[in-house]
């Protein structure tokens, strides 16, 4: 396909990128944009690990063409929240020490501040839900689901 220019809003900038309409979205937030949290895991859309917020939900930014991202907000992990200022989301995955490797880190964090968006307080089952298609191969699922429920306000102190 042709390559043209497609203005994306992107952590509440406006991007003007050169690139064909069906170019996958996680292309142009790598390469043009420089932006490192979504990461290519499967391209598939099948791991998360390159989930982002559209309009306030996940989305596998793998599998999405940019060209259906135009006039819309789309948020990457740089975009929740700074070094300096994190988001209550990532806050809470420093604060439990949910990594490992990191690899899935992102996916996890925006599929929790997404399912925060739509249900502020949400059950256990619903945070499991909301990370269910998520892979993550070092096995820190229960550091992930503990800085998960953190976030939703249902874990105060941190794990020993």
């Amino acid at each position: 396909m042709m390559q043209s220019t497609i203005r994306l809003t992107v952590n509440g900038r406006i991007h003007e990128v050169g690139a064909a309409p069906d170019t996958a979205l996680l292309y142009v937030l790598r390469n043009d944009l420089e932006l490192n949290g979504p990461k290519y895991g499967c391209g598939l859309g099948e791991c998360g690990a390159c989930a982002v917020l559209i309009d306030g939900v996940a989305a596998r930014s793998c599998v999405i063409p940019i060209e259906g991202c135009v006039g819309r907000d789309i948020v990457t992990l740089e975009g929740l929240g700074s070094r300096d200022r994190p988001d209550p989301v990532q806050q809470a995955f420093i604060a439990e020490q949910a990594a490992q490797c990191g690899y899935c880190l992102n996916g996890m964090i925006i599929s929790t501040k997404a399912l925060l968006n739509r249900t502020p307080d949400p059950s256990e089952a619903e945070v499991t839900e909301a990370l269910r298609y998520h892979l993550c191969r070092c096995g820190a699922h229960i550091e992930i689901m503990r800085a998960a429920m953190r976030a939703a306000g249902h874990v105060t102190e941190a794990a020993d």
